[in-house]
């Protein structure tokens, strides 16, 4: 049985790639990161098919995946798409959504405060990432929540990256905070406005976002 899933695969491959040790346009040959991670291809074309969705990696009829990063623009309209996409699950969640969906939502904060509290990025993201989702699914609009989950497929890497910076976790703790209380409350305009803020990277935040990328590329 092997034991590194693909999902594990493949956050070391984003790991690689902002690292730098991937760099825009390699070719990730299944063979040997079968043969790195010491799996079949079968996880490696599973981790492989995710960094496509996320939009590092394209893949190319009967060439292969290569690495590809995204352009400064490409990323500021994406980050400003997805941030409207979040505002307007926020405000219909926060007239729509369960008490159960609630409970699941403070659960889920607990989780990442703890992982703010041991320092554990990878932790805190797999925690965010069930708090939006929740989100989504809480809208009542199961087409609204498909491109929610679409687009943030498509962010996941970038949007992982940022907790890497120093308070990051910390503030995106309390804007959780913040978008749970005003989804109890059923103030609507508040959770948008949490959590377009959450989700917009814009001004310092997003400069240092491209600094990454850039110095992954050298």
């Amino acid at each position: 049985m092997e034991k590194i899933r693909p999902n594990e695969i493949a956050d070391a491959l984003e790991e690689l790639v902002f690292t730098g040790e991937f760099k825009d346009g390699d070719r990730l040959d299944e063979i040997t990161l079968a043969a790195r991670f010491g799996v079949s291809r079968t996880p490696i074309r599973e981790a492989l098919q995710r960094l496509v969705v996320s939009g590092l990696a394209e893949q190319l009829p009967r060439r292969g995946v290569f690495i590809r990063q995204p352009g400064p623009m490409d990323l500021m309209e994406m980050f400003e798409t997805m941030a409207e996409i979040e505002a307007a699950c926020g405000r219909l969640a926060a007239l729509r959504i369960s008490d159960t969906a609630l409970g699941t939502l403070e659960q889920t904060n607990a989780r990442c405060q703890a992982a703010v509290t041991a320092g554990d990025v990878d932790g805190y993201y797999r925690g965010n990432q069930q708090f939006h989702q929740v989100i989504y699914h809480e809208t009542g609009n199961s087409f609204l929540e498909h491109e929610a989950l679409r687009l943030n497929r498509r962010l996941s890497a970038f949007r992982r990256v940022q907790l890497r910076w120093r308070g990051r976790m910390a503030q995106s703790m309390a804007e959780h905070e913040t978008v749970v209380m005003a989804l109890r409350d059923g103030n609507a305009v508040l959770a948008a406005d949490t959590l377009r803020s959450h989700v917009a990277v814009q001004g310092e935040r997003f400069h240092q976002l491209i600094a990454s990328l850039r110095m992954a590329a050298q």
